[in-house]
C-alpha cells in the first residue's frame, strides 16, 4: 500500500510527544469537526473546502503538516494559531475532515454555481448576465479606457486589455509583483484625463529579498506597452507578512488620488500609528507628490500623504458621483467588515475597536465604540468578506440610482446597499453562490460589470 494509501486510510501519528490512533477516516464521524470549520474556517476557506482544492500547499498537506498548521498558525500569511481553542483531539478531527474532503471530491465536485443565463429577479429591478470574459485566473481590479476598452488585472501579475467582440490581449511592461498569500498585481485605475496624458495606475504587492509592501506605479498605455513606468509611492515598511495589502485606487472629483494600505498583519504596531503607511487610506497627487492640505503634513515623524487611519484591510474605494464624498469597505476578523465614509484626518479605531473578534474565537477588544473614533455607516457579522466596491451612476438603473455595490468573497453575492441620501437604509443579497466577487465597477458605457473567481469571469449586468 502506498504512503498516501495508508495516511487516507489509517493515521498513527506521533507529533510533539502525543500519540494519535485513528479508525478508517471514510467511516468517521465528522459532524463536530464540521461545525468548527464552518464556524472557525468557513469564512475563509469557503463552506465548502474550495479553496483547498487548487491552492499551492506552500507548507505541505501531509497530515502532520496540516495538523502544525491549525495547531500553530502561520502568522505572516495571516492564518491564526488554534492551540488554545481546539483540543489536541479536536484539531486532530479537524485534520481529518478536510483531508477526506479533498480525498473524497475534486474540483468539479464543488462547481454547484446556479443558473445564471435566464432573467434574474431583484426586490426593484429585473436584469440579467452577460458573459464578458471566462477563462481567467483571479481577476482582481477593473478600469475602463475612454473609447471603453476594459482593463482587467489577474493577481498573477498580468494585465489584460479587453476590447468588445476581440480576444484578451495581454500588456506588457507590467512591474514585476510578488504573487504570494494575498498579494500580487492588484487594482488598476485609470487617469480622468487618459485621453491627454495616457496615465493608468497599478497598486502591486513590491517584493525587497524576503519582504514585501504596498506600491503604486503610473505608466502610459502604448498600445498593447505599458511604458514610461515610474514608481510614485512605497509603502514602509517592508514586512514578511503576506497579507492585508489593501490597494483599491480612486481618483475624486478635484484630481487627487485615494489608495488603501492594509495593516499588513500588524494590527498593534501599524493602524494607530501616523509612523508608516500600514491601515491608512492616503491622498497624493496624480504624480505621488503630496497635497498641501493633507491633514498630517505639518505633524512630526507623520507620513504626509495618510489621509485617514485605524483602518485594518480596506479593499473597496468609490465616490459618491453626486457628492463627491470618498467611502470605503473593509475586512474585519471574525466579524467587523465595516463600510465608511472617509473624512480628512479622522480615526476609524482599528483595532481599540472593532465589532470583531480574533479567528480563533478570543476577544482583542472589548470596545466597539471609543470618543474621538469613527463609527462605520455599516457593519457585518458575521463577515462577508468584503471587497470591491462602487455607486450605481447613469440612467440604466433607475431603482439603483446612487446605491453602493459591494462584492462578498466568503458568502460570494453581490450586496446591494440601498441608499437614502448618505445612509444606508438596507441591503439586498443579489446573485447568490456566483462565486468569490472580487471587484464591482460602472463601466463608461453605463453598464455595472463584476469580476468572480472559482473560475475568473467577468460579467455584465444588463436590466430589462
Amino acid at each position: 500500500m502506498s504512503k498516501n494509501s495508508l495516511l487516507f486510510s489509517f493515521a498513527a501519528v506521533t507529533l510533539l510527544g502525543s500519540i494519535f490512533i485513528f479508525s478508517n477516516r471514510q467511516n468517521r464521524d465528522f459532524r463536530d469537526a464540521e461545525a468548527n470549520y464552518q464556524e472557525y474556517c468557513a469564512s475563509c476557506h469557503g463552506d465548502n473546502l474550495k479553496s483547498f482544492i487548487d491552492r499551492k500547499w506552500i507548507y505541505g498537506n501531509s497530515w502532520n503538516e496540516v495538523f502544525r498548521g491549525i495547531k500553530y498558525g502561520y502568522p505572516d500569511d495571516g492564518m491564526s494559531a488554534y492551540d488554545t481553542t481546539f483540543t489536541e483531539e479536536e484539531i486532530a478531527d479537524l485534520t481529518d475532515y478536510i483531508l477526506t474532503g479533498l480525498e473524497n471530491f475534486t474540483s468539479e465536485s464543488f462547481e454547484e454555481r446556479p443558473d445564471f443565463s435566464g432573467i434574474i429577479e431583484s426586490e426593484e429591478m429585473n436584469f440579467r448576465l452577460e458573459p464578458v470574459v471566462e477563462g481567467m485566473g483571479i481577476p482582481w481590479g477593473l478600469a475602463f479606457l475612454p473609447g471603453g476598452d476594459m482593463l482587467i488585472t489577474e493577481r498573477s501579475g498580468k494585465l489584460f486589455l479587453y476590447r468588445e467582440g476581440e480576444k484578451l490581449r495581454e500588456i506588457s511592461g507590467v512591474p514585476e509583483v510578488r504573487d504570494r498569500g494575498q498579494g500580487g498585481l492588484l487594482d488598476v485605475e485609470v487617469h480622468p484625463a487618459f485621453e491627454d496624458n495616457g496615465f493608468i495606475y497599478f497598486s502591486f504587492s513590491k517584493r525587497e529579498n524576503d519582504r514585501q509592501t504596498t506600491a503604486v506605479m503610473r505608466a502610459t498605455l502604448q498600445g498593447n506597452q505599458l511604458k514610461d513606468q515610474q514608481l510614485i509611492l512605497e509603502a514602509a515598511p517592508y514586512l514578511s507578512t503576506r497579507h492585508h495589502f489593501g490597494s483599491r485606487l480612486e481618483f475624486d472629483k478635484d484630481g487627487y488620488l485615494f489608495l488603501s494600505v492594509g495593516d499588513r498583519g500588524r494590527r498593534d504596531q501599524n493602524p494607530q500609528s501616523l509612523d508608516n503607511h500600514c491601515g491608512k487610506i492616503h491622498r497624493i497627487h496624480d504624480d505621488g507628490s503630496i497635497p498641501e492640505d493633507n491633514p498630517f503634513v505639518d505633524t512630526p515623524g507623520a507620513v504626509k500623504s495618510i489621509y485617514s487611519y485605524g483602518h485594518r484591510n480596506p479593499q473597496g474605494v468609490a465616490m459618491h458621483p453626486e457628492t463627491g464624498l470618498i467611502w470605503a469597505n473593509e475586512h474585519g476578523p471574525r466579524g467587523g467588515d465595516e463600510v465608511n465614509i472617509i473624512r480628512k484626518g479622522a480615526n476609524y479605531g482599528w483595532p481599540v475597536i472593532s465589532y470583531g473578534i480574533n479567528y480563533n474565537g478570543t476577544r482583542f477588544t472589548e470596545l466597539t465604540e471609543k470618543e474621538g473614533m469613527e463609527q462605520p455607516e455599516l457593519y457585518w457579522v458575521p463577515s462577508i468578506g468584503v471587497c470591491g466596491m462602487t455607486f450605481v451612476s447613469g440612467d440604466r438603473y433607475p431603482a439603483w440610482k446612487n446605491d453602493l455595490l459591494c462584492g462578498s468573497l466568503s458568502f460570494k453575492y453581490l450586496a446591494r446597499l440601498k441608499m437614502d441620501g448618505e445612509e444606508i437604509v438596507g441591503e439586498e443579497k443579489l446573485l447568490k453562490n456566483i462565486g468569490r466577487l472580487r471587484d464591482v465597477k460602472m463601466g463608461r458605457d453605463g453598464y455595472i460589470y463584476i469580476a468572480v473567481e472559482d473560475p475568473g469571469r467577468i460579467y455584465r449586468v444588463v436590466p430589462e
